[in-house]
Formats: structure tokens, C-alpha cells, sequence
């Protein structure tokens, strides 16, 4: 009876440690489940705010960031927000972390403040538990990192080179998304991105860009009274202009005068004395057949307008505007004779440009294959922003092996006002296709 007795109380012992352990282990299991139930809320979160910062998305929440040209300031924040049962989300779950990032240089307090609802909440039906998003600037004494090796953390607005972070405010702004997402059982977390805009970043030195062999062979303008090819960057609304650059930049061996025939001279000015017409260094891409071949194919990817060629002015997309900037790619020869319209965007064309100017257009016009220009009408339009010429192909469009030579021609008519370079226009049709996820973190609650 006393072995019987031990025996049951051995069995009851392992009884209840096995029932301590199934209880542990469901514990575990539960805690498991909120964690990752969590963790994908505030990375749902993320994600929807990632997503509408795309002009081309369509819930695209606007242009909250900048009139062309310009940066967010630390002092400007937008929440997205995810109420549940009509909850005022930014009351009852209050953003204490953005003051422990940015103060005493900026505080949520003093900050700009916009709200948008979140777009996960369909047909009344409750998306990922997250309560907000916030999206602002991103500074060194954010990121607690010394970006420019100045040996001081500074709260210095911090960019994107599609390589580096960096200081230098030539490249794409670095943007912070930060979520917070809570569960009914009260578990919580909170996520961070640091993200930046994954555009052409295609940045000109001129504001007329000849990239081929030497740039010998026709003229790219006769130099009437008002055609004129200007390095001066203009003021575009609030966007201050910057530097000067070239008037015309060419790539290679300088051509003989009679070949860029710049006269008068004083129609030809910007950095680097007059006529401004000087070598230039572009980015690698830019000088080979493979890498322009590829910034086409690039561009023909995220077109919002394809026309194949050769077309004419009734083939141009009537929707253009400031707000509203296309991306047009046409394939083939495109003839503007009486289009008499302001195109806004990126205009690419691989044949012959036969150019009217009696129209203007604001933004970035590429002349790749091809890479011919030319014009035998009068007007009054320009081109604001930067033109950009390069012959990849031959007359029977068979691929070179190295670039050939572009031309800029007017055989006949005044070639409007000419250009002028733009860097607010350059940057503002660049519009991001989406943002690339630079670093994400888990951000420790107290």
C-alpha cells in the first residue's frame, strides 16, 4: 500500500508539472501569436504609408511634401490614422516618440500637424490593428548617426544619393515612417522605416546636354535674337533658384566653333564665361550605349503615356499640367508641328524631334537613339528644365557600339526663346514610381 501510495503521488506530480507546462507553453504560444500579430500590424501600417507617398498611387494622399523643388522641415508631420469604434487614435495613443527624436529642435507641439485616414477599413470591416502613422523629415540627431563625418551629431536634414545617405541637398530627401500598432489584449509595437524616393535621379549640368562623339557635326542654332540657351537656374513659385550652371555641355573632344555655332555669344550664357558652352562630366550611365539603353527601358517601364512612332501633335496626351506632370515616351520620329500647347513632365524620344516652337514645355525633354532635334517653324515657346540629347543608334536605327553624334538644328525659323535651365522643374516631374526601404528597426517602448 505505501509503494502503491508513492507510486500514485509520483504520477500526480508529473501530472501537475505536465499540466504547469502545457499551461506554459500555451502562454508561450499566446504571446507568440500577439507578438507576430503585432509586428505585422505596425508593419501593415508601414506599408500603406510607403505606398501613398507615390504620386501614382491611388490613394496617393497628395503633395504634402513639396511645391516643386522644395524639402519637408522637421516641423511638418502627417498622420495616418486607423480608428477603431470612432476613437480619437492620436488622443489615446499619444506620439511620444517623436520629441525624444527631434527636441529640443523641434517638437511635436510646435510641429505642422496633418491627419488622413487610413484606407485599411473596407466596407466597415476592420483592417490591421495599427492606430497611426507618422511621416516626417529625417535628421543626423534622428538617426543618432554622424552622416557627413563632422564629428557632431547636427539636426541636419539628411538625403538620399541612390547609394549614400548624405547631407548634400542635391539628392532625393530621406523620409522616416513610424507605426504604432495595439492589439485588444493591450500588446504594442512600434516600427520605424527610414525610406527615400526611388526616381530617375537624373541631375544636368547644362541646360543643353550634347553626349556623343566630340559633338561634331551640325549647328544647334543659327542664334536669332530670341532663341537663347540659358544656364542661369529661375525661381519656379517658392523654389529658390541654385548655382549656374553651363549653357551647353558637351562630352569628348571640344568640336571646332563653326561646328557649335554659338553667336551671338551673349544669347549663350551661364557658367563659365560667354558664350557658356563647356565640357561637362555626367554620371557613369550616361556615357555608354548600354547604360542609356537601359535608362530608356527604364523609363518606357514606368511611362504614363506610350505613343508609337512616327507621331504627331495629335498623338500628345492632353492632360498635362503643373499638377499633373506625364511621363511620355515615344518610340519612333515625332513631328510637334502645331501642337501650341505647355507639355509638364518627362518627354522621351528615340527618332527625330521636329520641334515647334510655338510650344513650350516645363520639365525634362530626352532625345535618346536618334538624338536629333530640329525645327524650321517660328514661336515664342521654350523649354524650362533641361534637354538632353544622345545618338545610340545609326541612320537605319541599328544599334552603335559607342555614341554617335546628336545635333541641336534649326534650318529655317527663329527656334522660340530657346532654353533655360531649371533645376526646380528637373527635380518636380522626377516624381517617384516608390519609396525604397533604406533601414527599418523595432523602436523599444517604455
Amino acid at each position: 500500500m505505501l509503494m502503491a501510495i508513492f507510486v500514485l503521488l509520483l504520477i500526480a506530480v508529473v501530472g501537475i508539472a505536465l499540466i504547469l507546462s502545457s499551461g506554459t507553453e500555451t502562454a508561450l504560444a499566446g504571446n507568440y501569436r500577439s507578438s507576430t500579430a503585432v509586428y505585422y500590424a505596425a508593419l501593415a501600417g508601414l506599408e500603406e504609408a510607403r505606398g501613398r507617398l507615390a504620386p501614382k498611387n491611388a490613394n496617393y494622399f497628395g503633395p504634402f511634401i513639396a511645391p516643386p523643388g522644395q524639402v519637408l522641415q522637421v516641423g511638418q508631420v502627417r498622420y495616418i490614422t486607423n480608428p477603431a469604434n470612432g476613437e480619437n487614435v492620436l488622443a489615446a495613443y499619444p506620439d511620444n516618440e517623436f520629441d525624444k527624436e527631434f527636441a529640443p529642435t523641434a517638437t511635436l507641439a510646435g510641429s505642422t500637424v496633418t491627419t488622413t485616414t487610413s484606407v485599411s477599413t473596407v466596407a466597415g470591416i476592420q483592417g490591421p490593428l495599427y492606430r497611426w502613422v507618422r511621416i516626417n523629415a529625417v535628421t543626423e540627431k534622428s538617426l543618432n548617426f554622424d552622416v557627413d563625418g563632422d564629428n557632431t551629431i547636427d539636426p541636419v536634414l539628411i538625403y538620399y544619393d541612390g547609394a549614400h545617405l548624405t547631407s548634400t541637398p542635391t539628392s532625393s530627401q530621406a523620409l522616416e515612417i513610424t507605426s504604432l500598432a495595439v492589439l485588444p489584449n493591450g500588446s504594442q509595437k512600434m516600427e520605424q522605416y527610414i525610406v527615400a524616393p526611388a526616381t530617375l535621379n537624373l541631375n544636368f549640368p547644362g541646360a543643353l546636354i550634347l553626349d556623343g562623339d566630340g559633338v561634331h557635326g551640325p549647328t544647334y542654332g543659327p542664334g536669332p535674337t530670341t532663341f537663347q540657351v540659358n544656364g542661369n537656374d529661375e525661381t519656379v513659385g517658392t523654389c529658390a533658384a541654385g548655382p549656374p550652371v553651363t549653357a551647353i555641355g558637351y562630352i569628348g573632344v571640344p568640336p571646332p566653333n563653326p561646328q557649335l555655332n554659338a553667336t551671338p555669344a551673349a544669347n549663350y550664357i551661364g557658367q563659365g564665361g560667354t558664350p557658356s558652352v563647356n565640357p561637362v562630366t555626367l554620371a557613369s550611365n550616361l556615357q555608354t550605349v548600354s547604360g542609356l539603353n537601359a535608362l530608356v527601358a527604364t523609363i518606357s517601364q514606368n511611362a504614363d503615356v506610350t505613343i508609337t512612332g512616327p507621331a504627331n501633335a495629335t498623338n500628345m496626351p492632353t492632360n498635362m499640367s503643373v499638377s499633373n506632370p506625364l511621363t511620355v515616351v515615344v518610340n519612333g520620329d515625332l513631328d510637334l508641328n502645331g501642337w501650341f500647347n505647355t507639355g509638364y513632365g518627362i518627354l522621351l524620344v528615340t527618332g527625330n524631334l521636329n520641334y515647334d516652337p510655338g510650344a513650350s514645355w516645363e520639365g525634362i525633354v530626352l532625345v535618346i537613339g536618334k538624338g536629333t532635334i530640329t525645327s524650321n517653324f517660328n514661336g515664342t515657346g521654350e523649354f524650362d528644365g533641361a534637354v538632353f540629347l544622345a545618338t545610340t543608334v545609326d541612320a537605319s536605327n541599328n544599334p552603335l557600339t559607342s555614341l554617335g553624334t546628336p545635333s541641336f538644328t534649326f534650318p529655317s525659323g527663329n527656334g522660340g526663346n530657346g532654353i533655360h535651365y531649371s533645376r526646380c522643374w528637373i527635380n518636380a516631374v522626377q516624381a517617384p514610381s516608390t519609396y525604397k526601404v533604406l533601414s527599418f528597426h523595432e523602436i523599444l517602448q517604455q
